[in-house]
């Protein structure tokens, strides 16, 4: 009984201190003999234990400075202290291993025995060691176990063919010559030439792969932060009490990095430099993590670094927009500035019959109805500095503001009257004025495009236009922005437009339209010029225009000659007057066949008296009359403009023959007096027999006008 009794307490004791097998990844090596140990995740990142291999001793790798400590200096690698780390980090990286626990000298430091696998059955990692001589049996440690005595005799067999740390020399060729600064980053990066370089992602800092050390090809070690991903995604905030409070989903990104690229061979490609940060990407066999980190909601891209990633930043973008989609992570509280739109308001065709400004047109909708769209993250050239010299002229921001003119004339010129695509990016809310903001009322940004070609983007590359900055939290911006930053950094580098070191252009333009008496002064020159072109570029009527003469460089208002349009409603002291029937039909008539169109016409002999400058100028118009064969028609019925009209909107008016004084000088003294000829070419027609190239009559000038370029008749 009590011998049964006793063997019965030794064979308990004996099971309560046999190992206890457990099983986990492992995360990173250490050195030649310490590990790091992960376990599954479960609902965010798993536990991390560091377990040290019993009974061996492999060399101690370099040790920088400790940062703050005078007294610390940076140690370098033992012999063969490298060479055993690289043995464990290519078998044991993101392998499964089993290990048992011996014995502990701290919490975090535990000493067992490691294999690779589920079971003991793998191998045995301290054994494989000493047996490639890349490490040693500790000191003082006696062989009484069959796992020291199996130690001992693979160290015998190591020192007999003299492997590692036994064979002849002092090792000196496996130390590092390792590199923990570089002088000149910038350099530095220029070298590589953008080419994908060897290398090993040793750590990785704050929160998913915010950037860490990375081990090159030569041994030397650089901090390289992914290109294009935000360098301030969640990361762990160090406190005054030099603890460290993670934000929501750093350890869960820091996780994700860690466990794909984490001392994992590697392809490194230094984009870029920026304040003596490198910009980098990780290429891996399994892809690309930045665009991972992207796609599942771990970072957000950053538009400075998304400049100079060479990898495609479309591809950053479409991650992005996945993940802000699906809600995932940081983008669960996402919504996007157009989710109130239907599919309808947020793409459609429409044509350009207006150009406002810079950054600015109008579009009339297959409706019918009209809509101002403004261009997504671009802003129009603005004036630096004083305004006009001349305190009592007003500003005029189209002439005075510098390349104004020429962006306006640029879009004038590609947009009116075409049909455009129109993807709305974001609606920008009203806003109240401010001390330095004017008050804006509800705007709608979009993208336009025509021909495939994005136009502010063309503005921005032809520097007539600059890309607005958002802040980094500020989603309502162009969904080609990316494009939009590249467009501006050509212009910028190529010295185009607003990015120019020449002088800025100068358009000193007269404003004749409401001075009669330099309307008198400036009529005998345009009579004297015969044909003028000019563009139209205000309509206040069906048939009163503000034209601008580029030639000439003068603005002048003018009536079309022989007609009258109903009155529009004005606005007079104290009251506003109502404007006529069909005031409003007259001139959105004129507007869709005119405005901001260039156009051709002659002045009449005879000068209003009201206080437009001039009046009754025959328009010549690609779609005239006079320039059709008899039959032609035009929408009006036949006499001038006032005696009839329409009988309501919208409504049909069959075609009917074009009346000749339509564009015929009104009755009456100038009417009844002969044309002027001119010296150089009379108005007498040709001798009997003479030939046509003898003749020395002037061409029509409307078929000098006429261009295959001019659309047809709309109607």
């Amino acid at each position: 009984m009590a011998s049964s009794a006793g063997s019965a307490s030794s064979s308990a004791a004996g099971s309560a201190q046999a190992p206890v097998l457990q099983r986990g990844i492992v995360k990173m090596v250490l050195s030649g003999c310490a590990i790091i140990v992960r376990g599954q995740p479960r609902g965010g990142p798993p536990p991390e234990r560091q377990i040290n291999l019993s009974n061996i001793r492999a060399g101690t790798l370099a040790r920088r400075a400790a940062a703050g400590q005078p007294d610390s200096k940076d140690t370098p690698d033992e012999p063969w202290a490298f060479p055993a780390r690289e043995f464990l980090r290519k078998k044991l990286i993101g392998k499964d291993v089993c290990f048992s626990v011996d014995y502990k000298t701290s919490p975090r430091r535990e000493y067992g025995m490691v294999y690779l696998g589920k079971d003991t059955a793998g191998e045995n990692i301290a054994e494989s060691l000493v047996a490639e001589g890349l490490a040693c049996r500790r000191e003082g440690i006696r062989a009484n176990t069959p796992e020291q005595i199996r130690l001992a005799e693979l160290e015998e067999q190591a020192k007999t063919a003299k492997k590692g740390m036994w064979s002849e020399g002092t090792g000196s060729h496996t130390l590092r010559d390792l590199k923990y600064t570089i002088e000149n980053p910038r350099h530095f990066v220029d070298s590589m030439h953008q080419k994908p370089v060897n290398g090993e992602s040793s750590f990785f800092g704050g929160g998913g792969g915010g950037g860490g050390p990375l081990r090159l090809g030569g041994g030397g070690a650089v901090t390289v932060s992914l290109g294009g991903r935000n360098g301030n995604c969640p990361t762990f905030k160090r406190e005054a009490d030099g603890t460290e409070t993670p934000e929501p989903f750093a350890a869960e990104a820091k996780f994700f990095t860690e466990s794909r690229l984490l001392q994992r061979d590697v392809q490194i490609v230094l984009e870029s430099c920026h304040n003596q940060n490198i910009l980098g990407t990780i290429l891996h066999p399994n892809g690309n993590i930045t665009e991972l980190l992207l796609k599942e909601g771990f970072a957000r891209c950053v538009d400075w670094s998304m400049a100079v990633y060479t990898r495609g930043a479309e591809k950053l973008r479409a991650a992005e927009r996945y993940a802000k989609e699906h809600k995932l992570r940081i983008w669960r509280d996402y919504v996007a500035p157009t989710a109130n739109l239907d599919q309808k308001e947020k793409q459609f065709q429409a044509k350009v019959v207006q150009v406002l400004n810079a950054d600015a047109i109008v579009v009339k909708l297959n409706s019918g109805d009209y809509k101002t769209i403004h261009l997504s993250s671009i802003r129009s050239p603005r004036l630096e500095g004083e305004g006009p010299q001349d305190k009592n002229r007003k500003l005029r921001p189209l002439y005075d503001i510098p390349y104004m003119f020429e962006a306006r004339e640029f879009l004038r010129r590609k947009l009116i009257g075409k049909k455009v695509s129109v993807t709305v990016d974001y609606i920008r809310p009203a806003s109240g004025a401010t001390d330095t903001v004017p008050a804006f009322s509800e705007r709608t940004c979009a993208t336009v495009t025509i021909g495939g070609i994005n136009i502010a983007e063309a503005l921005v590359s032809k520097g007539l236009a600059t890309v607005i900055r958002y802040r980094q939290d500020d989603d309502q911006r162009s969904s080609h922005y990316d494009e939009l930053l590249a467009a501006e950094a050509r212009a910028v580098k190529n010295g185009k437009g607003l990015h120019s070191k020449k002088e800025v252009p100068i358009h000193r333009v007269a404003d004749i339209s409401g001075d009669t008496q330099k309307a008198k002064q400036f009529l005998p020159f345009l009579q004297r010029a015969g044909r003028s072109e000019a563009v139209v570029e205000y309509v206040f009527s069906g048939s009163r225009l503000k034209l601008y003469l580029p030639k000439e460089t003068c603005l002048i208002t003018f009536l079309l000659a022989g007609i009258e349009c109903p009155r529009g409603a004005r606005n007079l002291p104290g009251l506003v007057q109502e404007g006529e029937p069909f005031s409003e039909e007259a001139m959105l008539f004129t507007k869709e066949l005119v405005l901001q169109r260039e156009v051709g016409g002659r002045p009449s002999m005879r000068l209003c008296a009201s206080t437009s400058p001039l009046s009754h100028l025959p328009t010549q118009l690609p779609f005239s009359a006079q320039d059709a064969a008899p039959q032609a028609s035009l929408p009006f019925p036949e006499g001038a403009a006032r005696q009839s009209w329409p009988k309501g909107k919208g409504e049909k008016v069959g075609p009917l023959p074009a009346p000749p004084h339509f564009f015929r000088p009104p009755t009456g003294d100038t009417a009844s007096s002969p044309p002027r000829a001119s010296p150089a070419l009379p108005l007498t027609p040709p001798a009997p027999g003479a030939s046509a190239r003898a003749s020395r009559t002037p061409p029509s000038p409307i078929r000098r006008w006429a261009s295959p370029l001019w659309p047809p008749l709309p109607y």
